[in-house]
């Protein structure tokens, strides 16, 4: 049987560029990751052969005294902090290259916007955990980088809104 070997590096996903378009794993304030957010942002960056970015995106009051003094976010709590590692860790103990990240923002959609268009991700997992955030901000969220990224969009409660934004009409669970 003979195969016919793909020339131009764009087709084989070889050459320059080829590992432009990570994963990124997101969730706001500090709220932990859905277990099958994870499941799926891990799975696509080992299948894939692309890295793995874990970004938390928080809320930065506007206080310009607590920023200059550095005291503008406080450390999460040691198993709070845990549960933001943990996808991480398992990428990186499956040997895919890893990068955390802290956006602090006074506009936290936007600044998940910019940061979807700065490191263009192939998929963009927003994994927290459906009822931790308020519902209005999420769907907010969740509209936001659907109509301003052009990258696959992943949510956990996805399911619960179908095209148009019409609750359950002809949506697959999880896929936006």
């Amino acid at each position: 049987m003979r195969t016919a070997q793909a020339r131009n590096p764009r087709l084989t996903g070889a050459g320059p560029g080829a590992g432009d378009r990570p994963v990124l794993l997101v969730t706001f304030f500090g709220v932990p990751f859905h277990p099958a957010a994870c499941e799926l942002a891990v799975g696509a960056a080992v299948e894939a052969g692309q890295p793995l970015t874990v970004a938390n995106i928080v809320e930065l009051p506007p206080l310009p005294m607590s920023v200059c003094l550095g005291h503008d976010h406080l450390d999460d709590p040691p198993e709070m902090a845990a549960a933001l590692r943990a996808p991480a860790e398992r990428a990186h103990r499956l040997g895919v290259r890893v990068e955390r990240l802290l956006v602090r923002s006074p506009r936290p959609v936007a600044a998940l916007i910019q940061l979807a268009s700065e490191r263009r991700p192939g998929l963009l997992v927003l994994g927290p955990e459906p009822g931790r955030l308020s519902g209005r901000f999420f769907r907010r969220a969740r509209r936001a980088v659907r109509e301003k990224t052009n990258c696959l969009v992943w949510s956990a409660d996805a399911g619960e809104e179908g095209p148009g934004g019409r609750p359950g009409r002809g949506c697959l669970p999880g896929a936006v």
